[in-house]
């Protein structure tokens, strides 16, 4: 079976991409760096650096659209925003372009989202069919949503991946936020209350790998772990977790000066649970916290294990 994964290279598409060839998929991926591919999605893998690249007669049984410009990083200005936009509904147009002159179409577009979908939410509790609180990431996740849904005037079944926190080894927001726990200067992020929803990158690919064995999986799924947490929470276990104190909390005034707009990213609350993969019967591996971060901050490999 041939699989096409745009992003493969990033944090969760090249743990993907790896456990994709494990199982014997015939991987291709899209990067703007395609001389890196073999670097972080191992031996084997096709590289791609252009859509272009792809024919009309070039089939993929799925594809895998996981590409897109770092949304923590530079301040949102208007400029950084439209790089966002354009990384993720740009290109998922494009591709959705692509596949339509395939001349055998795809069975199946795995395609990224984000609990952003849903705005600030405060202390409720959100499921797949929760309504949206408008701002810049509900924007740009409904917009990256309604994109890859043109692929099913294709005949293309298409699963939309509405992610967490994803907690894994060497990378992600987990990186960032360990730094000055290990320095001793971590503490919860504002007034801790604001709700993270997290999950284990192992069970992100387990998802994924559900998504390809189940036809019957279909739309908009939250991609997180059934037991979101407090800021207050998270950055406690993630100090016990590290062995280090959680003294030196950062006032929310703090953050949004320093961080503007993208501030929300840490002082936003989205409090998400995956109603619609446990009604499936998906069953999580990392329910607990504590355990996806001793498992991620452990430097053990991470070998994703489906059902």
């Amino acid at each position: 079976m041939k699989i096409l994964v745009t992003g493969g290279t990033g944090f969760i598409g090249s743990a993907l991409t790896r456990s994709l060839v494990e199982h014997d998929y015939e991987v291709s991926v899209l990067s703007r760096k395609p001389g890196s591919v073999s670097k972080y999605c191992g031996p084997g893998v096709i590289a791609l650096g252009s859509l272009r690249q792809i024919k009309a007669e070039d089939s993929f049984d799925i594809v895998v659209n996981l590409a897109g410009s770092p949304i923590f990083g530079a301040r949102w200005t208007e400029s950084r925003k439209k790089i966002i936009r354009d990384s993720r509904i740009g290109l998922t147009e494009e591709l959705v372009a692509r596949i339509g002159r395939m001349a055998v179409k795809p069975k199946l577009l795995i395609s990224g989202s984000a609990i952003g979908y849903y705005g600030e939410q405060g202390d409720t509790v959100l499921s797949e069919q929760s309504a949206q609180v408008t701002d810049f990431s509900q924007t740009l996740c409904t917009d990256w949503e309604a994109a890859a849904k043109k692929a099913e005037q294709y005949g293309v079944r298409v699963c939309l991946v509405r992610t967490g926190l994803v907690i894994g080894q060497g990378g992600g927001l987990l990186r960032r936020m360990s730094i000055p726990f290990r320095l001793g200067l971590g503490g919860r992020l504002g007034n801790g209350k604001q709700w993270m929803s997290w999950i284990q990158r192992q069970d992100w690919i387990r998802i994924a790998h559900a998504m390809i064995n189940d036809s019957s999986m279909q739309g908009a799924y939250n991609a997180t772990a059934p037991n979101p947490v407090t800021n207050s929470e998270f950055t406690d276990t993630l100090a016990r977790s590290l062995k280090r104190p959680a003294l030196f909390p950062v006032p929310g005034w703090l953050l949004k000066i320093l961080l503007g707009e993208m501030s929300q990213l840490i002082l936003g609350s989205q409090r998400v649970i995956p109603e619609r993969l446990l009604v499936q019967g998906f069953t999580f591996q990392y329910n607990n916290l504590a355990d996806a971060l001793d498992q991620a901050l452990s430097g053990k490999y991470e070998q994703a294990i489906t059902d």
